[in-house]
């Protein structure tokens, strides 16, 4: 089977906000939510610096916790006229529009109706997950004709190795292509923990050039990084080097059924991998399988993968799963302890 790219759908909202600071006319509302802190961060800046004069922020800006805030507080604060400027601008952080009560919706839905014009009104969705509710047909019907919900995502991954590099170039550093992949897989595709890493990388390094030592030297790597290098080492049959990363992890706090979830899932991935391989599919057909931004991790499954067996791989899973079970079901079990047993058994089963 022929790979065929997934085309990301189009993030209209997002362009449309992009569009509108670009032209010096954001809207009256907007929901901001989404993965990606560091845009969302970056923009609620940008639409500040756009409405808000320097020097007039105790009077136009405005921030509020949506914990016991009430549309009419909030109305009032709408109300207010700007001082030296155009517009005002209010953030609203984790108010859930969707679970106000019926007074409070009923009145929520009168003032997105008649937003003053010359103020603008950011609803933030940071701890509180966003979930329209299309039950409450009168809400989402105002939020739908009044409020732009603009979702912040991780970025593609041909524009997240740009942003690497011009953030490693504002250090006096170079960085090739291949080890920004490797960077990406080492501590995630998210822009907000990618810029402490970047930091430190760059401070560290004494070369021009960053390297994977660098990075391995001072980053801090995401679970999933961190799990592929335990199941990679437990397919070599190192299962000395498994130990040591299962206890790191352990000594993070890290919770035993969080690492179990984990490493059942890379097992499946390099169980597919397998498939694949005995199957004559490519690295293109674990992507879309996968809906991988890159083909940096699916060469890797690939790689491990043809270390095992397809039995191998189908216990491992099996072991995960019934070990899943326990931990969940069994009482006085000992988590860590039964972690540190499977990984014997998927070593005994790779001799």
């Amino acid at each position: 089977m022929a790979y065929t790219k997934k085309t990301a759908k189009t993030n209209e909202a997002f362009q449309k906000l992009k569009a509108d600071l670009s032209a010096g006319t954001p809207g009256c509302a907007y929901i901001f939510y989404g993965e990606e802190s560091y845009l969302r961060e970056y923009y609620l800046g940008e639409l500040r610096k756009k409405l808000v004069p320097a020097g007039f922020e105790e009077f136009n800006y405005h921030r509020l916790e949506g914990k016991d805030l009430t549309v009419q507080a909030l109305g009032e604060m709408a109300e207010a006229m700007p001082m030296m400027s155009e517009r005002t601008l209010i953030v609203v952080t984790d108010w859930d529009l969707y679970k106000l009560g019926e007074e409070q919706r009923e009145k929520l839905i009168a003032f997105l109706d008649d937003i003053p014009p010359y103020c603008c009104v950011v609803f933030v969705y940071d701890t509180v997950e966003y979930k329209p509710n299309r039950t409450l047909k009168k809400l989402a019907k105002a939020i739908g004709d009044h409020v732009q919900a603009v979702e912040f995502r991780a970025a593609e991954n041909s524009d997240l190795i740009a942003w690497i590099a011009r953030r490693f170039r504002a250090l006096g550093k170079d960085i090739d292509r291949q080890t920004a992949e490797y960077l990406i897989f080492t501590c995630g595709g998210l822009m907000t923990g990618l810029v402490p890493e970047i930091t430190k990388i760059g401070t560290y390094a004494k070369g021009k050039t960053i390297t994977q030592k660098d990075i391995d030297a001072v980053a801090d790597p995401v679970l999933s990084a961190e799990v592929f290098r335990l199941s990679d080492a437990v397919v070599q049959g190192n299962y000395d080097r498994a130990a040591q990363i299962l206890g790191d992890l352990l000594k993070m706090q890290t919770e035993p059924i969080v690492i179990l979830a984990a490493l059942g899932s890379q097992l499946r991935r390099i169980y597919t991998a397998r498939m694949a391989i005995d199957s004559g599919k490519d690295k293109y057909w674990l992507m879309e399988l996968w809906e991988m931004k890159s083909d940096y991790p699916a060469k890797l499954l690939l790689q491990a993968a043809k270390k095992t067996t397809a039995a191998w791989c189908g216990d491992a899973v099996t072991m995960c799963q019934v070990l899943d079970r326990r931990m969940k079901s069994e009482k006085g079990i000992d988590p860590a302890g039964e972690l540190k047993l499977l990984l014997v058994r998927l070593g005994a089963g790779r001799r």
